[in-house]
């Protein structure tokens, strides 16, 4: 995995427990620009229906999302 860019920040949300992953990832993209990314790694499989449904609801683009030995990495570009 590369490393965050200026433009990227990364959230460690691995070991919580939705709605925790979603919760903390409203609050890191509050403060960013728009276009900014921000790149979450997860460990509960409910994360990838709920950041589905959080970036569909909220106008952010998922941009990809993948799974590897059990942690889930999403890369979200804020509306």
């Amino acid at each position: 995995m590369r490393e965050p860019g200026a433009d990227e920040h990364l959230l460690d949300a691995t070991g919580l427990l939705c709605p925790l992953p979603v919760l903390k990832a409203r609050k890191a993209l509050k403060p960013m620009t728009s276009g900014g990314r921000l790149v979450i790694l997860a460990t509960d499989p409910g994360a990838v229906a709920d950041f589905q449904s959080f970036c569909e609801a909220q106008g952010h683009r998922l941009i990809d999302w993948s799974e590897k030995d059990g942690e889930y990495r999403f890369e979200i570009q804020k509306a």
